[in-house]
């Protein structure tokens, strides 16, 4: 037993527990592939402080700058006042968002952010301009090198950041053009007359969430999208031609893309308000299916459910205020979006079509979901198609953001994969041969086939993503012809039913090796022709090369190697102009000629790639 003494009771510094959790401070790490890794973070903490400064009416252009993951962020607000620079940088618990009058509907409001950024950099400086004069303070990992004297200048007002992320914690990391932009468009979208100029490319709104709207859908919409606003609220809607809900939801220009009470509040007053005016109690899946839609709102002194502020869970509108956050959105729907129905007949009128066809189509396949779900049971599916992970028999939240399921062809892919895996968190579905095609077809295609209806099941997406049971949907087939075209025959699937697994960023692809290539002193696993090249250059011509035609072929002691800390994913995802029906229609439809011309030129850009690779 460990001696339990005073000794081993310990106080950290303020930068030093920061660096030893930054998961409690700005949530998961990553290499900066995905929009919610830890780097944006860093660069949110930062903007944030600019974008209070515009809210409270001082500063209408932020200036980004991000070259070799060095990062410059300068606004043109009041400045931090001179003597307290170091201290806003440095001492936790610091800051004058405390006082609402100062700061009254801002997003940070702990006093942690820009300490957190300070204490993960490698480098970090900060320079505060105000009245003429300005003070200027270098960091190393939340430790002071430089407290320069106050220095008179001739800059405008304002703050200067300019921030590296330490190598150590965000090894082989870098920032996303892609994402730093998203990020950069939604604070315009919600705070218009701002310009955000990032690497001299300059953002702007006019129309706010309606450009949201408008930049992000990639589906026909039915009718022109209704924008509503007043003060400290505002939507945009309408509805599109796909199946499932599409939100955007915002609280202080904070894009919480978990949701929270305002987002469960918008959806009830979504359906509350349409059934009033109608006069008709409308199931509430034929109102929100193939909904778009976008909610901003400003609220006093917000509580969310993590530093990272992705879901907000205050009640109310303000601290002392007795009005819900629920009741807030309630009635402003009720008055506001019942006015512009009665307003616009046009819109009503397509509206009313939209929740009748939805009504039809879900009575149309009751019948057929209720057999489904029987089959289900007869089949037994957690014993025969699932091999699912010990983490659904914890009620622990929080470890199902470490969940995935792997969707394998054939037993003996599922057999490796099931052997090798993490059966804490990961499950296996096994299919049974091609899945079907399902390009144009109804959802009662869904429970009419059993491998789909079986699939949904052990996903639990039935009535939406909401209670997905894996965070990580990944696709695993084979390298090989039969395999690809499973692989697209699922992409198919959950585009056409399910397109918001991939807006959500919850699909990805297995990236296996094609050729392991080994002497007798090394083993070297390749993903494509040109890794292979090299790999054969390095450890001699006399080597082993294999070729994994399918996944059972790896042995599951090396299959554990790729599914693993160093697995390698590829995430499902379309551009913000792509159509989903588009995508379809090109790689399921009928053009048979286009896709071949398609194929014969990409195919001749990768043995290019390939050749100059082997060159090199």
């Amino acid at each position: 037993m460990t001696n339990y003494t005073a000794g081993t009771v310990k106080t950290l510094s303020w930068n030093e527990h920061i660096r030893r959790r930054p998961g409690m401070y700005i949530g998961k790490l990553g290499d900066g592939s995905s929009p919610d890794d830890g780097i944006y973070v860093l660069l949110k903490e930062v903007l944030d402080n600019a974008i209070d400064e515009f809210s409270m009416g001082v500063g209408d252009t932020i200036e980004v700058k991000i070259d070799n993951n060095r990062v410059i962020i300068r606004d043109y607000g009041r400045g931090i006042p001179l003597e307290k620079v170091v201290d806003a940088a440095s001492k936790m618990n610091t800051g004058a968002k405390y006082d609402s009058k100062v700061f009254k509907k801002s997003v940070g409001l702990n006093g942690v952010g820009i300490k957190a950024v300070n204490a993960l950099s490698e480098k970090f400086l900060i320079k505060s301009y105000r009245d003429g004069l300005y003070k200027r303070a270098e960091f190393s990992k939340g430790r002071i090198l430089i407290d320069a004297e106050l220095t008179k200048t001739n800059e405008n007002n304002g703050v200067y950041v300019e921030f590296c992320p330490d190598n150590k914690l965000f090894p082989r990391f870098s920032f996303s053009n892609e994402h730093v932009e998203t990020m950069l468009r939604n604070y315009t979208y919600l705070h218009r007359g701002l310009t955000i100029i990032f690497n001299d490319q300059p953002f702007f709104s006019k129309d706010g969430l309606l450009d949201l709207l408008r930049e992000n859908v990639n589906t026909k919409t039915l009718y022109p999208p209704i924008h509503l606003e007043d003060d400290d609220i505002e939507i945009a809607l309408t509805h599109g031609e796909q199946y499932g809900e599409e939100y955007y939801s915002f609280v202080n220009g904070q894009h919480t893309v978990q949701g929270g009470t305002h987002l469960t509040a918008f959806r009830e007053a979504i359906v509350r308000t349409i059934r009033v005016f109608f006069k008709k109690d409308f199931d509430v899946s034929d109102i929100r299916t193939s909904i778009i839609a976008a909610i901003s709102i400003k609220i006093e002194e917000p509580i969310f459910e993590s530093q990272t502020k992705t879901k907000l869970g205050s009640k109310n509108i303000a601290p002392n205020s007795s009005t819900t956050v629920r009741n807030f959105i309630m009635d402003f729907l009720l008055k506001n979006l019942d006015n512009y129905f009665h307003k616009n007949s046009e819109t009503t009128d397509i509206l009313l079509k939209k929740i009748l066809d939805n009504e039809r189509e879900r009575k149309a396949i009751s019948g057929i979901r209720k057999l489904a779900r029987e089959r289900s049971k007869k089949v037994n599916l957690h014993n025969k198609k699932l091999r699912d992970c010990r983490i659904h028999f914890n009620t622990n939240k929080e470890c199902r953001e470490d969940s995935s399921i792997f969707i394998t062809e054939g037993d003996s892919a599922s057999g490796s994969i099931t052997i090798s895996r993490n059966v804490d968190t990961q499950a296996v579905f096994s299919l049974k041969g091609k899945p079907l095609n399902t390009y144009n077809r109804t959802k009662k295609v869904v429970y009419e086939n059993e491998e789909f209806n079986l699939l949904q099941a052990a996903l639990n997406i039935e009535k939406g993503i909401e209670n997905l049971r894996y965070n990580k949907v990944i696709i695993a087939t084979d390298a090989d012809v039969d395999g690809m075209h499973i692989r697209l025959l699922l992409l198919t699937f959950f585009m056409q039913f399910f397109p918001e697994l991939i807006r959500k960023r919850h699909l990805y692809i297995l990236q296996t090796p094609l050729f392991r290539v080994r002497n007798k002193k090394s083993t070297l696993y390749c993903y494509n022709e040109g890794e292979k090249l090299k790999a054969i250059k390095k450890l001699g011509k006399l080597s082993e090369v294999t070729r994994f035609k399918g996944l059972g072929e790896i042995s599951p002691k090396e299959f554990g190697h790729f599914i693993g800390d160093d697995i390698k994913l590829e995430l499902v995802q379309m551009g913000k102009n792509e159509s989903t029906a588009d995508i379809l229609e090109f790689y399921m439809g009928k053009n048979t000629l286009d896709r071949q011309n398609f194929i014969i030129n990409n195919l001749q850009i990768e043995i290019d790639t390939v050749s100059l690779k082997a060159e090199k």
